[in-house]
């Protein structure tokens, strides 16, 4: 499941630096009117508006993610997007909801996918989750979680890597991510991780494969 260190690094970021920007631009005329009222929701205490309980990939439920467990942001225009985290929850689907519910755990991924295949998405793609350990790898990607028990091969279904399969593909398409295993990657694999999963019995030749199939049927 996702990191519990949260995101505490303040550090200067292309936001605060298109603020900057902004302010000085409109200091001397040259922005135009539209361009302010694009970046008003960047200034302090201000947030972008969302559509409530809209969701990235169709079909999915949407079950909001606690304030503390994500970073507004607006990606990919201040962070590209260029990875996928593969993850599992260690737990059933409802434990992980109510994990990332719970504004003392600390993390959250963007979607669960369950053992029936069903998609929840709890966190917008546009946002940073905290689900990968990495400040920048968080800020990179979108962390998908899978339902069940790393060191239990059977709760990866059919269902499962189908569904997770179309989500990936979709992911990739919107942000033209290459479907390899430098763009995908599991938990395991993030820089300063203590985490092992998706595990030994995650199946990544399958589950490329049906990314790329899901991918090429969709163009």
């Amino acid at each position: 499941m996702g990191e519990r260190t949260g995101d505490s690094d303040r550090r200067i970021g292309r936001r605060a630096l298109l603020i900057g920007g902004a302010v000085a631009a409109a200091g001397t005329g040259v922005l135009a009117r539209d361009e302010l009222a694009r970046l008003y929701w960047r200034l302090p205490g201000v947030r972008r508006q969302r559509v409530a309980g809209a969701v990235d990939f169709r079909g999915a439920r949407w079950v909001a993610a606690s304030e503390a467990n994500f970073r507004w942001a607006d990606r990919p225009d201040d962070y590209g997007v260029d990875m996928i985290v593969v993850h599992v929850t260690q737990g059933d689907l409802a434990s992980a909801v109510k994990a990332f519910e719970d504004p003392g755990h600390r993390a959250a991924a963007h979607y669960i996918v369950g053992r029936d295949g069903h998609v929840t998405q709890m966190i917008r793609e546009l946002d940073v989750g905290y689900h990968a350990g990495n400040r920048a790898y968080n800020e990179r990607s979108v962390g998908i979680e899978h339902e069940g028990f790393v060191d239990r091969p059977k709760d990866f279904t059919d269902a499962m890597y189908t569904a997770s399969a179309r989500l990936a593909a979709a992911i990739c398409r919107r942000y033209d991510i290459p479907v390899d295993r430098e763009h995908i990657i599991g938990h395991v694999e993030v820089p300063g991780t203590d985490h092992t999963d998706p595990g030994k019995h995650w199946d990544w030749d399958r589950y490329l494969r049906l990314v790329r199939e899901a991918r090429t049927a969709a163009a």
